[in-house]
């Protein structure tokens, strides 16, 4: 009796070893599939992502430019103009939807996307994509630019698993960011940022669209009291004449969404040319690829720190 009493002790003792490592086992798998998704907060909510989604639709070209970098592909994204750098979203391996403020919802759908990510330009239409997939909204706050940026890019580093990449990326900008402000710093030279727009143009200062040229560059501006606008401040030609820059930065909106290029036949008229920023061929035409159409992104900044680096040799 003892024995079989002994041996009915032992498998009873089996069976809750079983037990309990069905229930632990349990346990991990429920866990495993809490760490397959994050949450992130962002200024139009909070999303629950999947970890390496691989559908995704991208309505920002700086963050494709970080998605690029990072060897992420995406399904697809708004076709109508691609910064010439990014020329390789143009196959048609990629889905066309639509533009930047027109989205292609249809098409978004057909594509059962498991990530969309969004900006600015798509801010009032965050409920319809959300509708469709998990939406997450990046805008880069131009008054931070660099603390956005950098918030953005550690987002995309959480959801693809890709956070010493996105590290290394960072310090070498930060880097970069450190020498060209002292270099800028010590030239004391002081430049206005404009951007031209059918024979038009528009002044950008301190906490604006590009105003990163200042507040994180280090170059003075030459005007403190320029109206902080997504549009900038209309300005004249007789404006920049009597601010006289030692340089005279500009963007060129036309070059940017595909129209012919008139930016310097515009600005370089009989008035500029009496500036110091011409006569000392300080006027610097920026790419407005990285500038107008995907800042924000590894590959821009580090394009826009180089342009200004290059226009201080």
């Amino acid at each position: 009796m003892k024995k079989v009493s002994l041996y009915i002790l032992l498998a009873v003792l089996a069976l809750f070893v079983v037990a309990c490592g069905s229930n632990n086992d349990g346990e991990n798998t429920e866990e495993s599939a809490g760490d397959t998704t994050v949450t992130i907060t962002h200024e139009l909510g909070e999303t629950s992502v999947k970890k390496n989604p691989e559908k995704i639709v991208v309505f920002d070209f700086g963050i494709l430019d970080s998605l690029n970098e990072l060897g992420v592909e995406v399904s697809g994204l708004p076709k109508m103009v691609i910064p010439p750098y990014l020329s390789k979203y143009e196959d048609e391996t990629y889905e066309n939807l639509g533009s930047l403020k027109e989205p292609d919802f249809e098409k978004i759908a057909e594509i059962q996307p498991e990530l969309i990510i969004i900006s600015g330009r798509q801010a009032d239409l965050y409920d319809q994509f959300a509708e469709i997939a998990p939406t997450i909204y990046m805008q880069l706050d131009t008054a931070n630019y660099i603390e956005s940026f950098k918030g953005n890019m550690k987002t995309l580093g959480e959801i693809f698993e890709k956070e010493a990449e996105v590290d290394a990326q960072l310090a070498e900008i930060d880097e970069s960011i450190q020498a060209l402000n002292e270099k800028a710093s010590a030239s004391e030279v002081n430049a206005l940022i404009v951007l031209a727009n059918e024979g038009k143009v528009s002044a950008y200062g301190p906490n604006s669209r590009f105003g990163l040229i200042h507040d994180v560059f280090g170059m003075q501006p030459v005007d403190e009291s320029i109206e902080d606008s997504t549009h900038g401040q209309s300005i004249s030609f007789e404006y920049i004449v009597e601010k006289d820059p030692d340089y005279l930065y500009v963007i060129d909106r036309g070059a940017a969404i595909g129209e012919e290029s008139s930016a310097k036949q515009v600005v370089e008229n009989e008035l500029v040319k009496n500036t110091k920023a011409y006569k000392e061929g300080n006027i610097v035409y920026l790419d407005p690829s990285y500038w107008y159409l995907s800042g924000g992104g590894f590959v821009s900044v580090k394009e826009m720190i180089k342009e200004i680096d290059e226009s201080l040799q």
